[in-house]
């Protein structure tokens, strides 16, 4: 016979769900009082009630100065606490990490990006450190994007075909240096989500996030939730057969489209050597094709080749807005123009309409902000408690 949780569990459910509800009503529209939030939520005042003592109890909120009402007695507003329980997020790419620190109310409060090198995880874990020292708030996790396959358990790694990585030997690194629950998620993916709720696509409803650094992936985000597939493979777009056939690929194959757009392919095209990160590489490339016209035709060319991938792309999934992350951003209209003139003329259809094409506002952050978002994401979703994360301690990088 089978039987399906019991009572117990269908409570402590509902309990992580109303909370939930309260957080994210919190978070979205502000300090509220009890009153309020039971009008924003449907919830039940007594309801509301208790999750407030319960949220006080862990430190996550904290009561405001009274407003005084017109008569009766004043309500004291609930705000989310700064700086209380906090979210970590890593990003782990070919030649640059970032780092970036949020709290439960979606505050930023330190971010950091600098240059790779060959011990790129130890460098990475002395960033985390440093922005963990001085933020050692209690830590609900922490979540590592990479530019990689990973499968649906958020901790293997199936394919990264440009950094050595394979299995889960990342996740039982990181976890054991960092000290809490440590998940593993596409760096498109992160990227897309924070684009969506910090940046760019904010308020879209259907947007397509593309990287631009070494490798070429995509985030699909329709409603503010990320789309990822049956398992969880969504968005791996620099792999399609569009641009230079002839162009070897880090994969081992010729002619994917990252041969043809990613950073490497450029700067292998223009001649000019990788710098720091893809931003201040792009730069050093903007500068030149202002003053080289070889250097320029390589970079429009890159933008008709970019625009020849999303046509493919608006015809398959229609977003609204496309967001061009990393190296585009400071190419700007050097590969936005090329792109859109492909556009219009490849869409089968004048009833289709070309998705605006937007450059991305985070910069090299993004993957670790949307990763930071992600950290949180268990409380916020109702999936766990507070305290079923992490370490509710001063935590801090083991070295």
């Amino acid at each position: 016979m089978t039987t399906g949780p019991g009572p117990s569990s269908g409570t402590g459910q509902l309990r992580r769900a109303n909370t939930a509800v309260v957080l994210q009503s919190l978070r979205r529209r502000g300090p509220a009082s009890r009153a309020e939030l039971a009008q924003r939520t449907g919830l039940a005042k007594a309801t509301v009630g208790a999750i407030v003592a319960d949220l006080e109890e862990a430190g996550a909120v904290v009561e405001e100065a009274p407003a005084q009402p017109a008569r009766g007695r004043p309500s004291r507003p609930v705000a989310l606490r700064p700086g209380a329980h906090l979210g970590l997020g890593l990003e782990l790419n070919v030649d640059y990490v970032s780092a970036v620190v949020v709290d439960l109310a979606g505050a930023v409060l330190a971010s950091e990006s600098r240059a790779a090198g060959e011990d790129r995880v130890e460098v990475l874990l002395a960033l985390a450190a440093e922005l963990r020292a001085t933020h050692p708030g209690p830590l609900l996790g922490a979540t590592v994007a990479v530019p990689a396959l990973v499968r649906d358990d958020d901790r293997t790694v199936a394919w990264a075909p440009n950094l050595p990585l394979h299995g889960d030997g990342l996740v039982a690194h990181l976890a054991a240096a960092l000290g809490c629950e440590v998940r593993v998620v596409n760096d498109a993916n992160c990227a897309a989500y924070a684009e969506a709720h910090h940046g760019a696509a904010r308020g879209v409803d259907h947007a397509l996030y593309l990287t631009g650094t070494v490798g070429i992936g995509a985030g699909i985000v329709v409603g503010g939730q990320l789309v990822q597939g049956a398992a969880g493979f969504a968005g791996e777009v620099g792999h399609m057969p569009v641009g230079d056939p002839t162009a070897p690929c880090g994969c081992g194959r010729r002619g994917c489209w990252e041969a043809s757009i990613g950073l490497h392919a450029v700067l292998e095209a223009v001649g000019m050597p990788e710098l720091d990160t893809p931003v201040t590489t792009a730069e050093a490339v903007a500068a030149r094709a202002a003053d080289d016209p070889a250097a320029r035709a390589t970079v429009e060319r890159v933008g008709r080749d970019l625009g020849l991938g999303l046509a493919i792309l608006s015809g398959v999934l229609d977003p609204a807005v496309v967001v061009l992350g990393g190296y585009f951003v400071p190419l700007g209209d050097l590969v936005l123009e090329p792109a859109r003139r492909v556009l219009d003329a490849r869409l089968a259809s004048e009833v289709q309409v070309r998705p605006e094409l937007r450059l991305g506002t985070l910069g090299l952050r993004a993957a670790a902000l949307g990763a930071a978002e992600q950290s949180l994401a268990r409380v916020l979703a109702g999936e766990a408690d507070l305290a079923d994360l992490g370490d509710l301690g001063d935590l801090a990088v083991r070295g």
